[in-house]
């Protein structure tokens, strides 16, 4: 990707200027080993980009995102961080279209995983049909951290009673050997145990995952405080050779 200035200013600097500034104190060794295979990190904290985040989306946000920076993963980050504290207007496909553009840019797992949906809870309860059809197109991708991108912000945002027999239905039939989409689909699923533990377990007794992801969806549900010794006891058995 061509590393470009951003013509937004904050405070009189370019965002770039912020970013570099908060690299000073950044631990760049340890963020590289969360994120292998990533180009480009500065391992700035997280505490440090949100409130950033929280400063663009007070000024002309729009004009940053149009030609936001994205070389270094930070940058993509917190291109996402600034959608989640706009405030949307109505026009709720206008703001999709900026979601869009981030999930594009995403290229590691904590440049997905950070992102949250704007808006009040009202905003999105309004908006959460045409939310939850946005969030399929990317859980049906091909790509790797579209996927994953639809599979985690399914799981904060749809595990309810409406969805939840859709949701690991749509699960199951994601056939992508990215580790990144694997691990999600696990995460998620240990989600959907323990809010649906009956359902869940059903659905491990029937499910078509491969054998990776089943048996991290099993070892992740045991590893949950909130689920007793005796259900991790039969999730034990049900392990996969």
């Amino acid at each position: 990707m061509k590393r470009s200035e951003n013509t937004f200013l904050l405070h009189g600097k370019p965002i770039r200027e912020h970013i570099l500034k908060l690299a000073e104190n950044s631990n760049k060794e340890f963020a590289e080993k969360l994120n292998p295979g990533v180009e480009n990190v500065l391992g700035l904290r997280l505490p440090d980009l949100r409130k950033l985040a929280v400063e663009i989306a007070k000024s002309d946000w729009k004009a940053y995102l149009a030609d936001a920076p994205s070389f270094y993963m930070e940058e993509r980050m917190l291109y996402g961080l600034v959608l989640g504290y706009v405030k949307p207007d109505d026009d709720i496909e206008n703001y999709l279209s900026y979601v869009t553009r981030f999930v594009k840019i995403i290229n590691s797992w904590s440049v997905c995983d950070s992102f949250k949906f704007a808006g009040s809870k009202k905003y999105f309860s309004v908006h959460s049909d045409r939310i939850w059809e946005y969030l399929k197109s990317f859980i049906g991708s091909d790509k790797e951290y579209e996927i994953r991108f639809g599979v985690v912000m399914s799981m904060k945002y749809f595990i309810d009673d409406s969805h939840i027999d859709e949701l690991l239905e749509l699960y199951d039939n994601i056939r992508h050997e990215g580790y990144y989409v694997r691990m999600a689909v696990a995460w998620a699923i240990s989600f959907c145990f323990v809010a649906y533990p009956e359902k869940t377990m059903k659905y491990l007794n029937r499910a078509k995952l491969d054998d990776f992801t089943y048996n991290k969806s099993i070892q992740k549900t045991i590893e949950s405080y909130r689920v007793d010794e005796e259900t991790k006891n039969k999730l034990r058995a049900m392990k996969r050779k």
